[in-house]
């Protein structure tokens, strides 16, 4: 760290950022003073030294209260971000003293998380009690943000759309099949090129899933639109969707297959390049991951690979 950024870290104080904050959701010096527990000439002295240690302005204060100036929605931001931090880290240490031993921050995409993570972090889990596994879902292109900003210690996602710098290891494969009402016109097919569900209303994921921008680029090499007749976030709402005569939609078949129950549907394959993925683990440098992180990252490159589906066959 520059001797600058040294120095400007001892000029905040971080009672005065929580004031500050506070001030700012209330408007109101005294709100906040009262909601603080806290005098309010001391609040304003702390405001106006916190001011000073900046060198910038960062209240317009009046009789209604007090707003933000630019710099003060600036720091307000910032604030809040810092302030969540140190919640987050307390949040940690107080589970390392209760016998936690380890975190590992873990950003997944929806297809591994529906087909494949619940049964290998239980399996980790019940070897590693004293490891926590923090899991959040997101779209493969969020996770290999997060785990570039840090945000994430391992991402676990399709990569057919890259990665840049950061480090991958093979986790799984999984097929995209479609999904259609049962009774439809290509169940008829034992398997079918992704351009003959062109001419059929959609049900899409979220517009930048890996598996939507994957559909998006094979319509477009064959010069077609998708009739994309609604968006949905989740593949229990894409099935009920479709059962429900809203269109036809791609999801993994493994996927399919655990979702007993959620209408009368079949699943038609693809013979597409696609439609074969690698889902895989990333990281900015396995080799420097904590401890706990590469045990997790061990369990799942060796973890036993759930049954592999039958092929497809006609319904």
């Amino acid at each position: 760290m520059k001797s600058s950024e040294r120095n400007f870290a001892r000029r905040i104080d971080l009672t005065s950022l929580q004031l500050f904050v506070a001030v700012c959701e209330l408007g109101s010096i005294g709100k906040a003073a009262e909601r603080e527990f806290i005098a309010a000439s001391a609040v304003s002295k702390r405001l106006s030294d916190l001011e000073a240690a900046l060198g910038i302005a960062l209240l317009y204060r009046h009789t209604r209260g007090v707003d933000l100036t630019p710099a003060g929605e600036s720091l307000l931001h910032h604030a809040r971000s810092v302030l969540f931090s140190l919640e987050k880290m307390q949040g940690e240490l107080s589970e390392y003293a209760d016998g936690v031993r380890g975190h590992v921050r873990v950003h997944a995409s929806i297809s591994a998380i529906v087909q494949f993570l619940p049964e290998d972090l239980g399996a980790f889990t019940r070897q590693h009690a004293e490891i926590k596994i923090d899991l959040e879902e997101h779209l493969s292109t969020e996770v290999v943000r997060a785990v570039q900003e840090g945000a994430a210690d391992l991402g676990v996602c399709n990569t057919a759309n890259g990665t840049g710098d950061l480090q991958t290891r093979p986790y799984r494969h999984d097929q995209l099949v479609l999904i259609v009402p049962s009774g439809h016109a290509l169940t008829t097919l034992p398997a079918i090129a992704f351009e003959a569900a062109l001419d059929y209303d959609q049900v899409g994921l979220h517009a930048n899933s890996s598996i939507y921008l994957a559909m998006r680029q094979a319509a477009a090499v064959v010069g077609r639109t998708i009739k994309l007749r609604i968006h949905v976030t989740g593949l229990d709402a894409m099935c009920r969707m479709i059962h429900n005569g809203l269109g036809v939609g791609v999801m993994p078949q493994r996927a399919f297959e655990l979702m007993h129950g959620v209408g009368a549907l079949a699943a038609v394959a693809l013979t597409d390049d696609w439609a074969k993925r690698q889902i895989s683990l990333v990281a900015r440098d396995f080799s420097t991951l904590p401890l706990t992180a590469r045990l997790l990252v061990d369990h799942l490159t060796q973890a036993p690979s759930p049954r592999t589906a039958e092929p497809l066959s006609p319904p």
